[in-house]
């Protein structure tokens, strides 16, 4: 049953293929547009109930670092629960979303992900499938020759973090 809070499922699936320096993945990143009801009182608050409530746990409350990143041992979802950002996702020959409050995106591990600009508002939730400790690899050979090795690892997550047990996430990634 969908929650009062969500919205219909928009999801957008991205293809991020290895670029060469960021191993990204052959599971699409899913951009879940305005998947929160933005009228609610806190979005911040929406986001970390519905993100707990689906089993994705570890949540925190920050922005998006602003220099390319991955994560190559947890899968990561984002929700935007105040202004605005304009993230690349994939590296520089990847993709380029506008995410706005009520937004939510799936981050496959190893797809990089870099904030180009945003509003001064911004607040982002973060979490992580049962609640797992991301690492943080960046842009250089050392580090991505020992992603390669443990991305492989990473399990596909049971439910999507905002539909649950039959979300976008648990067709799109089987």
């Amino acid at each position: 049953m969908m929650s009062s809070v969500t919205r219909p499922e928009r999801v957008t699936p991205y293809k991020l293929p290895d670029d060469g320096t960021f191993p990204n993945s052959s599971l699409p990143l899913l951009a879940y547009q305005s998947a929160v009801e933005d009228k609610v009182d806190d979005l911040a608050v929406t986001f970390e109930q519905l993100f707990q409530a689906n089993r994705w746990g570890g949540s925190w409350r920050n922005g998006i670092y602003s220099f390319r990143h991955y994560h190559s041992n947890v899968h990561e979802v984002l929700g935007i629960a105040r202004g605005q950002a304009h993230v690349e996702f994939g590296g520089p020959r990847g993709e380029a979303l506008e995410l706005t409050a009520g937004d939510a995106v799936v981050i496959p591990a190893g797809v990089s992900h870099f904030n180009l600009g945003a509003s001064a508002d911004l607040l982002v939730i973060g979490a992580y499938p049962k609640g797992g400790v991301p690492d943080l690899c960046r842009d250089s050979l050392a580090e991505r020759e020992a992603a390669l090795a443990r991305l492989p690892l990473v399990s596909i997550p049971t439910t999507d973090p905002v539909y649950g047990a039959i979300g976008p996430l648990t067709r799109a990634w089987t």
